[in-house]
């Protein structure tokens, strides 16, 4: 197995991978210290190539970590598959059995400058694609829920943001002849305000599920030890004992004169 740490740049291409040799398996890399870091790990047995971004992991060094395996399955003529280590969870028997795999040599090699394209201008007239073009809500949804859940004592989940819709998850009990299930179900709470959409209540996490080359949905994550900050109304307050008690008319009155010009 070799494993490639994708690094960035201050220039185009703006990033390049590094190949890692310290350490005898994958779990040996794959340590807390190194947790937000995107990686390559190109298997020669299966001929597979896996991307795997660590929990902190910035969503542009994502972004880089998925464009560099497609540039590592060209440099290896197509003959390589790419798959997501993010998607298995961490109990699964694939996922144990890569982490015991060995560090070693092979055809691989580290992403340079002149693997990249010439760099070309951005087109103002081009057409930008939607990310919701042709998204099929259900399927969205399906989709979604086949991606493993990050550490549960750790997240919680608020908010699942598909289309232009927000949705909430809640549990839901179904009554069977031997048993009842209880099954976790997206329930929609309404669509998305054109414009900018600012959640302030909470710092949130957030996760951009990708399958099949589109963006499905965006969920939002708080930590559990998150506590809710106190709200700034901007907004006057009236506060009961302003009216709840009798007053002067005459300071009333006088409140409305007009002071005298000087």
């Amino acid at each position: 197995m070799q494993i490639f740490e994708v690094v960035e740049l201050e220039e185009y291409p703006y990033f390049k991978t590094v190949e890692i040799t310290e350490g005898a398996t994958v779990k040996n890399v794959f340590t807390e210290d190194h947790d937000q870091i995107a990686y390559l790990l190109v298997d020669h047995d299966s001929k597979r190539i896996w991307t795997y971004y660590g929990p902190k992991c910035p969503f542009k060094m994502q972004i880089f970590g998925g464009i560099s395996a497609g540039l590592m399955r060209i440099q290896l003529r197509l003959f390589y598959r790419i798959f997501f280590l993010n998607e298995l969870p961490k109990d699964a028997d694939l996922f144990q059995e890569i982490m015991e795999k060995p560090l070693g040599g092979g055809r691989a090699r580290a992403l340079e400058k002149e693997d990249f394209p010439e760099q070309v201008k951005d087109d103002p007239e081009a057409a930008v694609p939607s990310v919701h073009e042709f998204l099929n809500i259900n399927r969205a949804i399906e989709l979604i829920k086949e991606i493993p859940l990050p550490p549960q004592e750790e997240f919680l989940k608020k908010f699942i943001l598909i289309g232009g819709n927000i949705y909430r998850e809640e549990e839901k009990t179904e009554a069977f002849v031997q048993e009842d299930k209880t099954e976790i179900k997206p329930i929609k709470m309404g669509r998305l305000n054109n414009g900018f959409t600012f959640f302030k209540d909470y710092n949130y996490s957030t996760r951009l599920i990708v399958k099949e080359k589109k963006v499905q949905g965006i969920e939002l994550y708080t930590r559990k030890e998150d506590k809710l900050p106190t709200l700034e109304l901007n907004i006057p307050i009236i506060y009961e004992e302003k009216f709840s008690n009798l007053g002067n008319m005459e300071d009333l009155l006088n409140a409305f004169q007009i002071p005298d010009e000087k």
